[in-house]
């Protein structure tokens, strides 16, 4: 029984993007001062792209049931950006970097709240309404 269709399953996906993209941010930020270092970012579209084009391993109890044949991983896909912002061939743009990074945290945090809410409700079933 599913009490919340893929909902849980769907803000846990966009968790795991978000932490992608943090880590690929806080790169960036590590490696401003880095000769030659370019910028990576992620694409949530290709990332989307890429997680429904592959099957999904499961297992069958009818035979009306749709059939998939292997497991999806969430590799996280970064993507080179192709300028340079300073003359020593770096591509980071601090500026962008930490708005991208305040962006991300507040998506974050939304998710967060969003999943605590349900599990709250779901808690709260569980006990009666107490």
């Amino acid at each position: 029984m599913n009490i919340y269709g893929s909902t849980i399953s769907l803000l846990e996906q966009g968790l795991n993007f978000s932490s992608t993209k943090g880590k690929v941010i806080s790169q960036n930020i590590a490696n401003v001062d880095t000769p030659n270092y370019k910028s990576k970012h992620v694409n949530f579209k290709q990332m989307m792209q890429e997680a429904q084009s592959k099957p999904i391993n499961s297992y069958r109890t009818d035979v009306l049931h749709f059939d998939f044949s292997s497991k999806v991983s969430n590799s996280g896909i970064a993507k080179y950006a192709d300028y340079n912002y300073r003359q020593d061939g770096n591509g980071v743009d601090m500026d962008k970097e930490q708005a991208d990074l305040a962006a991300n945290q507040i998506y974050y945090n939304a998710l967060v709240d969003r999943l605590n809410s349900k599990f709250n409700s779901l808690q709260n079933v569980i006990k009666g309404g107490r």
